[in-house]
């Protein structure tokens, strides 16, 4: 990537919205297991209810709520 690529790019990457990039999917956040420090990506998980854990079993609970900015952790 060239400089003028860099200079283009480099804002996309700082701002605080949730939408950077073209990325195929959103994401509305991620599912965490505290305990084991396991984390499942909202797009990984299927169904409705928060999955398990898959190291311990727990219920997951979900890290972000829709239309917030910023990083899931």
């Amino acid at each position: 990537m060239g400089l003028l690529g860099t200079l283009t790019e480099t804002p996309k990457a700082s701002t605080e919205s949730p939408n950077r990039g073209g990325g195929t999917a959103e994401s509305e956040g991620a599912y965490w297991c505290h305990d084991c420090d396991e984390r499942l990506l909202d797009l990984d998980v299927t169904g409705e209810d928060p999955p398990s854990c898959p190291d311990c079993g727990d219920e997951m609970t979900f890290e972000r709520s829709p239309g917030s900015t910023g990083c899931a952790c």
